[in-house]
């Protein structure tokens, strides 16, 4: 599968919240096909600068282009949010396949359906291995892994064909293996054109795999 990745230049963003600044004076450019680390410690800013980035959140000052456009509504159209805790938390109670009808629309009884090709594609691509599930598709997402439900929420982003995917908290509640194989299928998709930014506590992995790291303090 082959991605239209975008380039994002954001300069100077910064967001005020109620208690003072959330993230302040980040600037940082991202090329097509480019894999970028966003690093900070809990509290830091780094979910709000990916919900900055991705146009579902309007910063307080700066300037902030995604593939030429710079409307909040326009960059949503290009951007997809991976699993982020309180924004698109996924449904323990439903399946995987359940997730994905969901995603792709209404198109009768989900138990009568095979995947389409376009979800075994997005599954795929997120490296999530179907056989390696207690009853493959049919799984409860109560059941899987953090890594295993992070990759459910990169297939689900993939479905809306992005140009930017960013994808939130990769390292966290993962030993260092698990998180490493995270890092190598964003890095995976990255080379084949999509652009990827992603945030994380460690700097370790982030400067391993990505192209370019910001750190936020």
């Amino acid at each position: 599968m082959v991605f239209p990745g975008v380039e994002v230049v954001a300069k100077d963003l910064t967001l005020k919240g109620e208690h003072g600044p959330v993230y302040s004076g980040v600037s940082l450019t991202a090329e097509p096909g480019s894999l970028t680390a966003v690093v900070g410690a809990a509290g830091s800013g780094r979910t709000a600068l990916l919900l900055t980035l991705a146009g579902r959140m309007k910063p307080s000052s700066g300037s902030l282009s995604v593939g030429g456009q710079s409307a909040i509504r326009r960059i949503q159209r290009i951007a997809a949010l991976g699993l982020i805790s309180d924004v698109n938390d996924l449904d323990g109670a439903l399946s995987v396949r359940e997730h994905l009808h969901e995603r792709l629309g209404p198109w009768g009884p989900p138990w009568r359906r095979r995947l389409t090709r376009s979800a075994e594609e997005a599954l795929a691509e997120a490296g999530l291995d179907l056989s390696a599930l207690p009853g493959g598709e049919r799984a409860l997402v109560r059941a899987l892994t953090r890594d295993q439900a992070v990759r459910l929420g990169i297939a689900l982003a993939l479905l809306d064909r992005p140009g930017l995917l960013l994808v939130d908290d990769l390292d966290l509640g993962l030993p260092e293996e698990r998180g490493d194989e995270l890092w190598r299928t964003l890095r995976d998709l990255s080379s084949a054109g999509l652009t990827v930014v992603a945030s994380c506590t460690g700097p370790a992995l982030a400067g391993r795999h990505a192209d370019t790291v910001t750190e936020l303090s």
